[in-house]
């Protein structure tokens, strides 16, 4: 039986706001063991993303008493079950999307929990990040075999997984990057065509490229680019937003020109705002099937290189996602993962 200590950190906001380094502060609480039906995880590895941000500011909508536990994706063991608990046991590895995340330990319900066959932080993305990149283009923006798809964002944390999404429906793949080194990421993932906007201006290539316009845009950075995604929609093309990074940690950016429907009516396109948590029955499905790809070799699943550690590191991390130099999802390790 392992011996678990007192207490544990964990990461929490204050306040409520979007300066996350001014409104997060590191705590420590006791552990308490897990009740009927509930898992007491030592989390190993927990993802970062853009939307934390947009969780601290109350974007999302339902937040919960202050002070909040933060992070919603790790990876972890599991180190103690309380009575009515069967699906999982002790030194079981497991991952889970839920809060809490950036704390050495969390407690959960048992049907939060993903069995691995071991703790990895590769496992990581596939959950929030993968999840979100399947459900997006497959349910919300009805992909299709054939379809010309583009994806900005294309070496991040999501990103990644809808380059390699779309090319395994059978798709020509466009790719939307910032850097040299990202460009040779998503041509191994598969991509057809990649654009490093600092070379190549998005708008001139796609209208020289592409004529006839883009089938399915995954988009994540908002501002220009969003602005370029927009004017070379083809009929019926589909626009899944899936988050404006660009605007994020300030104000939206006021925009005077004319209103977009006279850019969508004359190719009966569409412009779909798409958050993962709307569609709760495939959620579980989603990860298992994507588990079951990265287990088969026919996905892979990045992680940034940079190392943050602790609760107290998770600041850091956020600020090098923002940098837009990090490639794959940015992790944090917690407690003592290698």
């Amino acid at each position: 039986m392992q011996t678990l200590p007192a207490t544990y950190r964990k990461l929490v906001a204050t306040r409520h706001g979007k300066d996350y380094h001014s409104i997060t502060e590191v705590v420590e609480v006791p552990l308490e063991q897990p009740g009927p039906g509930k898992v007491l995880i030592k989390n190993a590895y927990a993802g970062v993303n853009a939307s934390d941000i947009n969780i601290t500011s109350g974007a999302y909508g339902g937040l919960p008493p202050l002070p909040m536990d933060l992070g919603v994706e790790a990876v972890g063991t599991v180190v103690a079950i309380g009575d009515g608990v069967n699906g999982v046991s002790v030194g079981d590895a497991v991952m889970y999307l839920h809060r809490g995340a950036y704390g050495e330990y969390n407690t959960l319900g048992e049907k939060h929990l993903y069995r691995l066959p071991a703790v990895s932080p590769e496992a990581l993305p596939l959950i929030a990040s993968g999840v979100t990149a399947a459900v997006g283009l497959n349910k919300f923006g009805e992909m299709k075999s054939g379809d010309v798809v583009l994806v900005t964002g294309a070496a991040g944390g999501t990103g990644q997984f809808a380059v390699q999404l779309a090319k395994l429906a059978g798709n020509h793949v466009i790719a939307v990057v910032g850097s040299d080194d990202k460009e040779g990421v998503v041509r191994a993932l598969g991509a057809d065509r990649v654009i490093n906007y600092r070379k190549e201006d998005l708008n001139t290539v796609l209208r020289a490229e592409y004529p006839k316009g883009i089938d399915l845009i995954y988009e994540c950075i908002g501002g220009k680019t969003f602005d370029a995604c927009v004017d070379n929609l083809a009929v019926l093309g589909r626009l899944l937003v899936v988050g404006y990074i660009s605007e994020y940690q300030g104000q939206p950016e006021p925009v005077l020109q004319p209103r977009i429907y006279t850019k969508l009516l004359w190719k009966s396109a569409s412009i779909r705002g798409f958050i993962s948590s709307a569609y709760p029955d495939v959620q579980r499905a989603e990860t298992l099937r994507l588990i079951e790809l990265w287990h088969q070799g026919k996905l892979k699943s990045l992680v940034e290189d940079a190392e943050f550690r602790g609760p107290e590191g998770v600041g850091a991390a956020l600020d090098h996602l923002y940098s837009g130099t990090s490639i794959g999802k940015v992790i944090v390790k917690m407690g003592d993962a290698k």
